[in-house]
């Protein structure tokens, strides 16, 4: 054998092996594969809730299941060779966010493909019907960014003197327009002046921290994306620099020491994809699982931090909240 070739096999050889070794690991055990377009910092929640729903159909990971992670970390352009590492180690389910999904399905027509979208999955060509999906995806619809101005209307009860209310869009994804459209229309109505800033990478993010601190606005409306949820922590820590009261979509910003969110329980879709993930394992087709629609809000609300901004909380508000951190 030429040299060349020898060393071009031992290559190869090397680059193979630690995957051989994984498989030899895992015997015939399923893989879940999960493909995110943002960072999984911060999904502890909804990891859990995902594995509550796995484990109501019989499936534990490290028992009788396997998980594999990919994430995109905000560069949507390597979500299709993510998206084919996992089809090719292989995977027997891919649970995606709204645009790893549909990266993912450019990349497969038969592994089946669990998502969880705050969009309408018809629209976004994920399925032709939602009662009989068909293809290989299936997944659950809650509502996002639909919620911006009732978002806005919240902030306002509790803060009825503000002049200027910022507002963080996530321009990643794609239902954030119209629902910034609806947003200022909203603000428009009741004489609401807004400053709307767009952010898509860590350098935009950086650019609008530095203009809050600038501008100093009565409020902040932080609306829903997947980006803004890999970066929780820090957009919690610039509300609080700048101490202004601040609205989120999730609950998960509050405990981690935001003020108020309201929005669609995330955590109940992920558990729901959890159910329709164990389903396939245990032979189901995704064509034939109905895309679920998750319609549950919560009104969740920090009176730590009410107390450290100096806010006191309404008691309308109070009184319709799901979730309040004393």
């Amino acid at each position: 054998m030429r040299r060349r070739e020898l060393i071009a096999l031992l290559a190869g050889t090397a680059l193979a092996w630690p995957g051989a070794i994984r498989a030899q690991q895992r015997g015939a055990m399923p893989v879940i594969g999960f493909l995110r377009s943002a960072s999984f910092d911060n999904t502890t929640s909804l990891m859990t809730a995902f594995r509550e729903g796995l484990k109501e159909t019989g499936f534990v990971e490290g028992q009788n299941v396997a998980f594999e992670f990919r994430s995109a970390e905000g560069h949507i352009d390597r979500l299709p060779v993510l998206a084919a590492e996992l089809v090719h180690l292989p995977v027997a389910t891919l649970v995606c966010n709204t645009t790893a999904a549909s990266a993912a399905k450019t990349v497969t027509t038969t592994v089946p493909i669990v998502f969880a979208t705050a969009s309408d999955p018809i629209h976004d060509g994920f399925v032709t019907s939602m009662s009989r999906p068909g293809g290989n995806l299936t997944g659950v619809s809650f509502l996002g960014s639909a919620l911006g101005s009732k978002q806005l209307e919240l902030l306002r009860e509790l803060v009825p003197m503000a002049k200027t209310i910022a507002v963080l869009i996530d321009t990643n994804f794609g239902l954030n327009e119209p629902g910034r459209r609806e947003i200022e229309a909203t603000a428009r109505t009741v004489g609401q002046q807004l400053i709307v800033l767009n952010i898509g990478i860590d350098r935009d993010l950086d650019t609008a921290s530095a203009t809050l601190v600038q501008q100093r606005p009565d409020a902040l409306l932080v609306n829903s994306g997947p980006f803004f949820l890999s970066r929780r922590d820090q957009i919690i820590a610039l509300a609080a620099r700048i101490a202004v009261p601040a609205i989120y979509w999730l609950p998960e910003f509050v405990a981690a020491g935001g003020l108020m969110s309201y929005g669609a329980s995330i955590t109940d879709a992920y558990r729901q994809v959890g159910i329709y993930v164990g389903k396939i394992l245990n032979g189901a087709k995704p064509g034939d699982l109905p895309v679920q629609q998750s319609t549950k809000v919560e009104l969740a609300i920090n009176l730590k931090t009410a107390k450290a901004l100096g806010i006191t909380i309404p008691q309308s508000l109070l009184a319709r909240a799901d979730e309040v951190i004393e």
